[in-house]
């Protein structure tokens, strides 16, 4: 629906910082028009003042009064030529995307192990035969039953456990089921909540 006179935020442009508004917007791109240097610099400190009393910082001092100048650098897409208190540069820092996290790949079929586990397999695939890898393998054994319990997927048994370690330990490490020892399961426990007392 289209009524003429009506104009609503969806259809405008996004703003780049909305809690100083759009009215603080249509202050710097008036500032950007103003050619004479001493006029667009004391229509600058006008804004700032007004961005103040919009939106108040926490803090008090030269830190809060640079970050105001800062975010006037951003709002005016770094073309305002002033004479800024303090380099923009950390506006210009904060402005910029930072990259994207390459996240590790996992076997999808079992991301409820974690990647510590799948590190742990890998760890147990080159161990030497003998107790300390043994010792590893139950506990590993242990951990993969409480994460297959907490998880809820359904079958968290000892006989699962033992195959899935051989399989991700490439059929290295071989438990027998009844020989995996797993804490008996204790659900969280609520806090009691506090009677009201009647006045």
């Amino acid at each position: 629906m289209n009524i003429q006179g009506l104009d609503y935020n969806t259809t405008r442009r996004r703003l780049e910082l909305p809690e100083y508004g759009r009215e603080i917007k249509k202050m710097v791109e008036h500032a950007l028009t103003i050619t004479d240097r001493r006029e667009r610099q004391a229509c600058a400190e006008t804004i700032v003042a007004t961005m103040q009393r919009v939106a108040p910082g926490q803090a008090e001092g030269e830190e809060a009064r640079n970050k105001y100048w800062d975010h006037l650098a951003l709002l005016s897409d770094f073309k305002l030529d002033i004479d800024y208190p303090s380099s923009p540069d950390e506006a210009r820092r904060l402005h910029t995307k930072p990259e994207r996290v390459a996240y590790a790949p996992q076997d999808g079929r079992a991301c409820h192990y974690g990647v510590l586990l799948f590190e742990t397999f890998e760890k147990l695939r080159q161990m030497p035969a003998g107790e300390e890898r043994d010792t590893l393998a139950r506990r590993t054994a242990a951990i993969m039953y409480r994460c297959l319990r907490d998880y809820g997927l359904g079958n968290a048994d000892e006989a699962r456990v033992a195959d899935e370690l051989a399989y991700y330990t490439d059929g290295v490490i071989r438990l027998d089921p009844e020989t995996i020892t797993v804490a008996p399961y204790a659900p969280l426990k609520r806090p009691a909540e506090k009677k009201k007392k009647r006045k």
